[in-house]
């Protein structure tokens, strides 16, 4: 695409100089060449009106009289020829009889003749002058043309090629891909509708999943409770063959077993990675449990809003891990309250996270690079926010520090759209009871 823009873009240009920069030259050329003669016919007129003068009174033309129209500002030097009426020639300015000349005549009423001509090497170098200004023109233009061509063919082609490496981590699994807008309004139209068609492949594999979850735990109480019948059959009755039939049973519901097992921890596999459906009050009530104990002992206050209904599309481990590192960063450089709050994303189809506390912050030279690996404001590795940016890249969102002081850090998460979220599209199911049979007398 770079290539047709830029040879599309050069082709234009090449046609608008031939166009209109070959008759521009042309037509330059000519102006010049008639201001010229125009020029020469108006020192003429002028000259033969002041020898006409000399006649009438019958004083004698010296050359310093003629010397003043030799040479005029902006004009070609003329030499100027007078024949007076008696014959005598008068001649002043360069002589040209050995080149090209353009020459102009003009009679006195008293008989004379007065003849100008200029040097056609000098007219032609004038109108030469006019044709290597367009000529310098027309490279300039072409230049500029071929500059903006290549940037225009960058602004255009590299959007399509992130739009494509979205595509392939889409096809790849990589189901939430980092889209950045790209200015180009068509662009950005089908950016945000490979982002629409992420979430729903989002939410209709974590509804797979779901199903294939609920489908084995299904599967797994029937099939428990034939294997102990079976077993029972087999311990009580007295009858080889009944017994070894009962034996048999038995290995081919333990196939059964595993075949459920391996179908789905490929479900899990295919596909979609580790991404799926999380609510978040689920994730806010594990890390509650598991922090405020020890905010509560550090004499510090940690308090996490309510979620509601909200779910994103994330790793349930990777989430927990990446609010578990900011909580620990909160507990040993933040003072004060720690608050966790979530909401919906200006655009409407993400969710934020927001974790903040009431200390000092985060210095201001240090904030660019917080998120780098070995940068740390204590006495840390500084591995944890880079490697919880990471994981929140790796599930197709980001982690940001959004307020250096007070601290405030946001995790930007795809919201699970309502339609498709799997405990609407698919809502859990009842358990197969499975009850004893009536042995018949």
């Amino acid at each position: 695409m770079r290539r047709r823009v830029l040879l599309a873009t050069i082709s234009a240009v090449v046609v608008a100089v031939i166009l209109i920069g070959v008759p521009t030259a042309v037509l330059g050329a000519l102006m010049v060449r008639d201001a010229a003669v125009q020029n020469l016919e108006v020192r003429t007129a002028a000259v033969a009106r002041q020898v006409e003068r000399y006649f009438a009174i019958n004083a004698p033309l010296s050359p310093d009289a003629l010397e003043l129209w030799v040479e005029e500002d902006s004009a070609l030097a003329a030499s100027i020829t007078v024949t007076t009426p008696d014959g005598e020639v008068i001649h002043v300015g360069p002589d040209y009889s050995d080149q090209p000349t353009w020459l102009v005549k003009q009679a006195t009423p008293s008989g004379g003749l007065v003849v100008l001509d200029i040097s056609g090497y000098a007219l032609a170098w004038r109108m030469g002058q006019v044709v290597v200004y367009v000529v310098i023109a027309s490279a300039v233009a072409f230049v500029i043309a071929t500059l903006l061509a290549r940037y225009q063919a960058r602004r255009l082609a590299a959007p399509l090629v992130y739009l494509a490496a979205s595509a392939e981590q889409i096809g790849s699994g990589q189901v939430r891909p980092r889209l950045e807008p790209s200015g180009v309004e068509e662009i950005d139209l089908v950016a945000a509708e490979l982002a629409r068609t992420s979430d729903r492949m989002a939410a209709r594999l974590a509804a797979e999943r779901q199903f294939a979850a609920d489908a084995s735990h299904q599967l797994r109480t029937p099939l428990t409770a034939l294997s102990m019948r079976l077993e029972e059959i087999q311990a009580l009755t007295t009858d080889d063959d009944v017994r070894e039939e009962a034996r048999v049973s038995l290995e081919q519901i333990e196939r059964l077993v595993a075949v459920v097992d391996d179908l789905l921890t490929n479900s899990r596999r295919a596909g979609g990675g580790t991404t799926e459906v999380v609510h978040l009050a689920d994730v806010f009530h594990q890390q509650e449990d598991e922090w405020a104990p020890t905010y509560a002992r550090s004499g510090r206050k940690l308090v996490f809003d309510d979620a509601g209904p909200a779910s994103v599309l994330a790793s349930p481990g990777a989430l927990a891990q990446v609010l578990a590192t900011i909580l620990e960063n909160s507990l040993k450089y933040g003072a004060g309250t720690t608050r966790v709050a979530c909401r919906t994303s200006s655009s409407g189809h993400g969710v934020v996270i927001e974790v903040s506390d009431e200390g000092p912050g985060v210095d201001a030279k240090l904030a660019p690079r917080i998120f780098e690996r070995s940068v740390t404001s204590g006495k840390g590795s500084g591995l944890g926010l880079a490697l919880a940016r990471d994981l929140v890249a790796a599930d197709g969102g980001r982690l940001e520090l959004r307020q250096a002081s007070p601290p405030v850090f946001a995790i930007f998460l795809s919201a699970v759209p309502t339609r498709l979220d799997p405990d609407r599209v698919l809502p859990p199911g009842s358990l197969v009871a499975v009850g004893r049979r009536r042995r018949r007398p």
